[in-house]
């Protein structure tokens, strides 16, 4: 699904993934896949100009990928090890995001798209 995302978009968007996870078997996931989708859309409606972004959500053998796609050629700063973030520490408001989706998923990572300018940010989970 491709729209623009607003403040009030996290939540519906969680209740969508939540529904995959529970008809898929996975209702475990549910919390960290859930706030790891709430971090990304939340990155776009901060970083990206337009608000734009696809959500595509897979089922996968062994666990879920979900990725959240933006036309924003800006990448996102990989999260600095506990107290060496130069942006005020672990005590910063901002920034923060990425530690969440790192802990809250088994892998992340993003792929720049060459065919246009823009990224996929993506996050697989594991079956428990």
């Amino acid at each position: 699904m491709s729209f623009t995302v607003g403040e009030h978009s996290v939540q519906p968007l969680r209740r969508i993934l939540t529904m995959y996870l529970e008809g898929w078997g996975l209702a475990a996931l549910t919390d960290g896949a859930t706030l790891a989708l709430s971090e990304l859309v939340t990155n776009v409606v901060r970083h990206v100009p337009d608000r734009r972004c696809a959500v595509l959500i897979l089922r996968r053998s062994g666990g879920i990928r979900v990725e959240v796609s933006d036309d924003s050629p800006e990448l996102p700063t990989p999260p600095a090890p506990p107290g060496h973030s130069p942006d005020g520490g672990e005590l910063a408001e901002d920034g923060r995001g990425l530690l969440l989706v790192e802990a809250a998923t088994t892998r992340w990572g993003v792929t720049v798209l060459p065919e246009r300018a823009g990224k996929t940010i993506w996050f697989e989970y594991d079956d428990v």
